[in-house]
């Protein structure tokens, strides 16, 4: 239902405006389904945190978590239903994991610091931008460049998970991350049936 509301408003707009190509027709769709689509999910996610008594930790971690997972991309359901659950496990678990699964020693997160640094410098070298077939990333110099930023926006996690002085903060966004990476893998598009861009641009061009 909101997925052909949003394709009624983008038609709209294009029947209204000259000279929108195939490319910036799929970016005012994208725009419209935020809109409409994603930030009554986001509501949705701040009310159940505030209810479970995590409000404030669930904002924190959206707004730090949220430029990793837009830059690294991966899985999006195709339900808003799926989507929901999807957004409620990726900043809901975390909170939930640190506040149990919290080992004081500060080497240990130091060392946990240094592994998922591992894994997500091999999912942004391999997988990131992991792109769908609603949004396909087809430019070579936007994947460069989504590629650069998910770097910048793991060393700035990096930095807060290590210097900040909360060590439940910390394991919160090492969670958080590792969970973002699993979103990406190749095997989570196949468990949801999701495809990249580029899988249906060459089929819809064979």
């Amino acid at each position: 239902m909101i997925d052909k509301f949003c394709d009624l408003i983008t038609e709209k707009i294009k029947s209204k405006v000259t000279d929108i190509d195939e490319e910036r027709e799929l970016i005012i769709n994208f725009g419209v389904r935020l809109i409409f689509g994603e930030l009554p999910k986001i509501l949705i996610l701040f009310i159940i945190g505030f209810l479970l008594s995590m409000g404030w930790q669930t904002l924190l971690l959206f707004f730090l978590i949220a430029p990793y997972r837009s830059f690294t991309g991966g899985i999006h359901l195709k339900t808003h239903l799926g989507c929901m659950i999807t957004t409620s496990i990726l900043y809901l678990l975390p909170i939930i994991l640190s506040k149990y699964i919290l080992i004081s020693d500060k080497n240990i997160l130091y060392i946990l610091a240094g592994l998922i640094t591992i894994f997500s410098i091999i999912i942004i070298a391999r997988y990131a931008p992991a792109d769908t077939e609603n949004i396909p990333i087809l430019s070579k110099k936007e994947i460069k460049s989504k590629k650069i930023k998910s770097y910048i926006a793991l060393v700035i996690l990096l930095s807060i998970i290590i210097f900040n002085p909360y060590k439940q903060f910390s394991y919160m966004i090492i969670y958080a991350i590792f969970l973002q990476n699993l979103t990406v893998l190749p095997i989570s598009y196949k468990l949801t049936n999701n495809k990249h861009g580029y899988e249906v641009y060459t089929e819809e061009t064979i």
